[in-house]
């Protein structure tokens, strides 16, 4: 838009170019920040998919993760045109407005799936083997190795019923809170949440890592003689030859910002909560799935974000109150 003076009057022209970029603002300005993030990484992390289908297509052999990622996308996309259709027809409902404070967290998490599965196609260059080099300066030995001593089919049955609750402790935390009405705590909690993901996948994709229990599976000279949690955690992880997921440990990184926000927030759900999530951290290098630098790491991450979130949510409610598009999201923000 430009002005000019004609007969001492401002007039304004607009150009027809300039409108769709104004609807796509708009567009953006309704969303929440965790909405803007999911579209962000979804659609780049769907076109890398299709190309890793299209590569192994044409090898002639399509494995299996690789098919089960691609239909995930079908079904991500199906679910986001549902979730759409359903807010326009029941936008202000409690139905629609849970909807909207839980569709972000299924998104964050499918894009997880897809993504260590084919983080090899954006960047090859992989670090587990400096890892591996900064844990034997630590440590003078391989932790991961180092474990196998422990190895009981109790401790293996704990370990594993903890790391299978990953997903389940960072949403029952915030959603505990959000049934209680106290918004402005879940919505602290499921924002710092969300937010140490999409951080988490950027350092994915520039440290790509495979765990040790694929790096150094010829060096474990134990089984851990686990039974039913034992064996549901292993058909749960994706043992794809090209998983490069492993640093930092979101696993970690999540549980310790839900502990957190818990003890800040509830600390019932913190004195609960804490026995499952300490086993989930040890079982993290018991279970082989991280170095102990990963766990490191992911925690410099949580705490990263439990400063940060609350900055980069006052910033975007910023905009989008000036824009008068903000919703109940921004009502948390201390103005």
């Amino acid at each position: 838009m430009i002005f000019s003076l004609e007969l001492g009057r401002p007039r304004t022209y607009s150009y027809p170019m300039f409108k769709p970029l104004e609807k796509i603002k708009r567009f953006a300005l309704n969303l929440r920040f965790e909405e803007i993030l999911a579209l962000a990484f979804f659609f780049p992390s769907a076109a890398v998919t299709l190309r890793a289908h299209a590569f192994f297509s044409e090898q002639g052999h399509i494995p299996k993760y690789i098919r089960g990622d691609l239909w995930r996308i079908f079904a991500v996309i199906g679910l986001i045109l549902l979730y759409l259709g359903f807010r326009k027809w029941n936008a202000k409902g409690k139905i629609g407005r849970f909807i909207r404070e839980i569709a972000p967290f299924g998104l964050a998490i499918a894009i997880y799936t897809n993504l260590h599965d084919t983080i090899h196609f954006v960047n090859p260059h992989d670090i587990h083997w400096t890892l591996i080099a900064i844990e034997e300066w630590i440590f003078g030995c391989q932790p991961v190795l180092w474990a196998q001593r422990f190895y009981s089919p109790i401790l293996t049955e704990i370990f594993s019923f903890a790391y299978m609750n990953y997903y389940i402790l960072p949403l029952v935390i915030p959603f505990v809170l959000y049934f209680k009405g106290d918004y402005k705590a879940y919505r602290e909690t499921i924002l710092g949440i969300i937010l140490s993901y999409y951080f988490g996948y950027i350092l994915y994709i520039v440290f790509p890592a495979a765990p040790p229990r694929l790096v150094l599976a010829d060096q474990f000279t134990r089984d851990f003689g686990g039974f039913f949690f034992d064996s549901a955690q292993r058909n749960i992880i994706i043992n794809a030859a090209s998983s490069r997921g492993a640093f930092p440990s979101l696993h970690c990184a999540t549980t310790l910002l839900a502990m957190i926000y818990a003890f800040k927030h509830s600390k019932l759900m913190f004195w609960v909560f804490l026995p499952i999530s300490t086993a989930l951290v040890l079982g993290t290098v018991y279970l082989r799935h991280h170095y102990v630098v990963d766990i490191i790491a992911g925690f410099m991450l949580s705490i990263f974000i439990y400063f940060v979130a609350p900055k980069i949510d006052r910033w975007w409610c910023a905009k989008r109150i000036s824009a008068g598009t903000a919703d109940e999201s921004c009502g948390w923000i201390d103005r």
